[in-house]
């Protein structure tokens, strides 16, 4: 059996930090604003929750809630409890409906948090995700923008690799391209795809993808626009700078013209 070492640990982390942490902005009022917002969002989805837990729907906005609110915890027992709420929501909801396609993505993305406040617990939380994933891709792959197949992705892409975990490349890059012919209009989706790319050193692809995804952004800024999207999008903008910053350094200068005789 393979020992679950340092440096394991530290990509099983990552895959984890990909999908459930927080985003950090260089722009603390930012931070603190979108802080606010989403708390007062968890209050008022838990309030709706709590007055009819039978309500798919509000069971919906809670669990996202707890997910979302989760990102701004100061404190693993603080992270763990909205995690928890999140999970057992979902839960109720799958004892109710098993074919449930929000349900089992939101316990994945619940389950996601619960794992960035464990250790050698956090591998078998993993399994899980993956599994609450691939069940709700089987029953609605459309579903939060492609959300099931782009955390599969995820997952497969930063997760260690077999037998420690189920880090696979290949199977990384299916499941994010998936992602991206589902709703090739996200820019999320193309976003994952330049990181990938970069990560897997394949500089011509990152450029193809980053191309478009500037093809891509002023159409989707009207698209996802208010209040709702502007987390996401300092998100995607600090994202797509980086890349952008990286794609450059890493590709070659362009050879200089001839100069004529």
């Amino acid at each position: 059996m393979a020992t679950f070492n340092s440096a394991m640990k530290c990509r099983l982390a990552a895959a984890i930090f990909v999908l459930a942490a927080g985003i950090i902005f260089a722009d603390d009022a930012q931070t603190k604003i979108f802080a606010a917002r989403t708390e007062v969002e968890f209050h008022r989805a838990e309030s709706q929750y709590q007055a009819d837990p039978t309500n798919d729907a509000g069971v919906l906005e809670f669990a996202r809630a707890c997910f979302d609110f989760a990102d701004f915890a100061t404190n693993n027992t603080e992270r763990a409890e909205l995690a928890k709420q999140g999970i057992a929501a979902c839960g109720q909801w799958l004892a109710r409906e098993s074919n449930s396609a929000p349900a089992h993505y939101y316990l994945g993305m619940n389950l996601g948090q619960l794992a960035r406040t464990e250790f050698l617990g956090a591998l078998k939380l993993v399994k899980e995700m993956e599994r609450e994933f691939e069940t709700a891709a089987n029953l609605d792959a459309t579903f939060d923008f492609a959300g099931p197949e782009r955390n599969l992705g995820l997952l497969y892409r930063d997760a260690p690799g077999w037998p420690a975990s189920i880090g696979n490349q290949r199977k990384a890059a299916e499941f994010l391209k998936r992602a991206e012919k589902i709703a090739p209009d996200y820019p999320e989706n193309i976003l994952n795809l330049v990181e990938s790319d970069l990560q897997w050193n394949q500089i011509a692809a990152a450029q193809k993808e980053l191309a478009a995804l500037d093809a891509l952004w002023p159409a989707a800024q009207k698209k996802f626009a208010g209040e709702r999207w502007e987390r996401d999008w300092a998100d995607w903008s600090a994202r797509r700078d980086a890349a952008r910053s990286k794609l450059e350094k890493l590709s070659p200068p362009a050879p200089a013209p001839k100069s004529g005789r």
